[in-house]
């Protein structure tokens, strides 16, 4: 029960780390095409996120974590810093790829590691392909 929550809860997080991700660099971006691949990222993140909060009773009582006030702090600065001299398209797609990376990363571990449940393994399945087919489509944009 513990490694489904604890999944669930990292997936969570990850999803709502790429929305603050996006919601961060939008106002940077200039390219049109890439506005709309962040769109479109974004609203895949919700409907993960909500995937999960539909799910999450089903093993827990609390809400499912997100990210917190401090690590979004970190992850706005974090852009703002490797921003500052370089707003190219190529330096955000950059950036963009070395988050959902990190998501793949943590999906991967999850299901490689971990005895989870049959829908909790679903779940991560699907964001860890929603991050991979993001990967192949943000590359266009480096």
């Amino acid at each position: 029960m513990k490694e489904n929550i604890n999944a669930l809860d990292e997936i969570h997080k990850g999803a709502f780390m790429g929305m603050d991700a996006i919601h961060f660099v939008m106002d940077k971006v200039e390219d049109d095409n890439l506005k709309n691949v962040l769109t479109k990222m974004d609203e895949d993140y919700k409907t993960v996120a909500s995937e999960i909060e539909r799910l999450y009773p089903k093993y827990n009582n609390d809400e499912p974590h997100k990210t917190t006030t401090m690590n979004k702090i970190m992850t706005w600065s974090d852009i703002e810093m490797k921003t500052f001299n370089d707003k190219s398209t190529s330096k955000i797609t950059e950036l963009l790829l070395q988050g959902v990376n990190m998501g793949i990363i943590e999906g991967k571990k999850i299901l490689n590691n971990k005895e989870i449940a049959q829908d909790v393994n679903d779940i991560v399945s699907k964001y860890v392909a929603m991050q991979e087919k993001s990967v192949e489509v943000l590359k266009q944009y480096l």
